[in-house]
């Protein structure tokens, strides 16, 4: 596939971003066209999701897909060890949405709100919602 435009040199990191924008929305509008679902991961998420650490460098990565496909070589260059890290958290990321019946990230469901969830249990009189905790999380609090 051709670059979208000259510009797309990768001397200069604002143009370099701006080109991959342009390529992931022609990706993006190819796959609406033909139905096609597109997910989305994080580079921290991946790299937690194959090496057990957010930060871990290309080096790391690449010698964990070496381990966990049991190859011979080290994956090379690097973006080979990237594509495979996205290959496998995608897998792991199904497996735990199908083990636990979570909807996928594209879904057009609605998550319910804690209170909504707190309140179909009909446990309203027993359970009360406190102030939010430092990472934002609501603080239950029990009456009993």
């Amino acid at each position: 596939m051709p670059w979208p435009s000259r510009a797309c040199s990768p001397r200069l990191n604002m143009r370099t971003a701006l080109c991959l924008a342009e390529v992931r929305g022609v990706i993006l509008l190819a796959a609406a066209q033909h139905s096609v679902v597109v997910y989305s991961y994080a580079p921290r998420e991946v790299k937690a999701s194959v090496a057990g650490y957010g930060h871990a460098s290309k080096r790391q990565m690449q010698l964990m897909i070496r381990a966990l496909l049991s190859m011979n070589e080290t994956p090379e260059p690097s973006d080979a060890a990237d594509a495979l890290a996205v290959a496998l958290c995608h897998l792991q990321a199904e497996q735990v949405r199908r083990r636990f019946g979570l909807p996928d990230g594209n879904s057009t469901a609605k998550p319910r709100t804690l209170r909504a969830a707190i309140s179909s249990t009909g446990l309203t009189n027993e359970i009360r919602l406190g102030s939010t905790t430092r990472g934002g999380l609501p603080r239950i609090l029990s009456t009993r």
